[in-house]
């Protein structure tokens, strides 16, 4: 019988648990020695364990989370750690857009959306958008919660357990382990991308950051961003249009 048959004959939680064995996944294996980090930083800035496990399970993506550290070490309050964590989460709202139209069923609720929309996060999303092609699309809401929920599950373990075995990491190995998942996610973006656009865009923006930040280093990310942008719409024009005239 053909496999693809077979697949589709998978109810929905058979679909979770394919969903869940992707942990096993370069992606996840990543993300959790990053979460190594996490729980060494955490240390450093003198949170404890139950409360670096619960920004875990609630903040989870990791780029937010450090930067609640970073708030906690530099004694800044909660009004102003909330904001900076809601405009780093920001970046996190296209990847919504795109995802969701992609997983969503004839029969997928609001809700379950609405609940899905909190896991969406750089890994989480990588692995849906290589993978969800392949998933009938009545599942597909099931094979993203049986990774993303099973992710975030072993990660909040990962994180308690290693807060409490492990002795405080030199600064630099815990920088090191969190800095993994940025660095595959900048390399899965580039091998990705359909559009010249779009990888034109990532190497625009790492060759004008350090300039941006030389020159204005409160806004550095943003005017690299924009600049670098504009610059590869435009140069993804001008490459694809001399590929059309060939």
């Amino acid at each position: 019988m053909d496999a693809r048959v077979d697949e589709r004959q998978l109810s929905s939680a058979e679909w979770f648990r394919v969903g869940a064995r992707g942990i096993l996944s370069a992606p996840a294996m990543i993300l959790t020695l990053s979460m190594v980090g996490f729980a060494g930083l955490a240390r450093d800035a003198g949170v404890t364990w139950l409360h670096a496990s619960f920004m875990t399970a609630t903040i989870w993506a990791l780029p937010a989370k450090i930067i609640v550290l970073g708030a906690i070490a530099a004694g800044a309050s909660l009004p102003a750690a909330a904001l900076a964590v809601a405009l780093s989460s920001v970046r996190l709202m296209p990847m919504v857009v795109a995802l969701f139209p992609e997983i969503r069923g004839p029969k997928t609720r609001t809700g379950t959306l609405l609940f899905l929309s909190h896991f969406v996060a750089v890994t989480c999303w990588v692995f849906a958008m290589e993978r969800i092609g392949n998933v009938p699309r009545e599942h597909r809401t099931a094979f993203f919660a049986g990774f993303s929920v099973t992710l975030t599950s072993l990660n909040v373990i990962v994180v308690a357990v290693t807060f409490n075995l492990m002795g405080q990491l030199p600064a630099l190995a815990t920088g090191a382990l969190a800095f993994l998942t940025p660095i595959y996610f900048l390399l899965s973006l580039f091998g990705t991308a359909r559009e010249t656009s779009g990888k034109l865009g990532l190497l625009t923006g790492m060759v004008l950051i350090p300039p941006a930040n030389y020159f204005f280093p409160s806004f550095d990310i943003l005017i690299a961003g924009i600049l670098g942008g504009i610059l590869a719409f435009l140069g993804g024009r001008i490459v694809d249009a001399r590929r059309a005239g060939r």
